[in-house]
């Protein structure tokens, strides 16, 4: 099992701190991951960023749904 993989699962058990969530939604952002997995990542990609925790990548809009 690779790390994304490990990280997501953690996610899903509320097992990660609040810094590693940030550190994992910004990768799921920065890959374009957040658009193609569950809506619920989606949705808290989108949260995250309106709320300025996070940074989108550039475009990012282009890569929604």
């Amino acid at each position: 099992m690779n790390n994304l993989t490990e990280q997501i699962i953690k996610h899903e058990l509320n097992q990660l701190t609040e810094q590693e969530t940030i550190q994992l939604f910004q990768h799921l952002i920065n890959t374009g991951l957040a658009w193609q997995l569950q809506g619920a990542y989606g949705r808290t990609a989108i949260a995250m960023i309106e709320s300025g925790i996070i940074s989108p990548e550039p475009g990012y809009e282009d890569l929604m749904f």
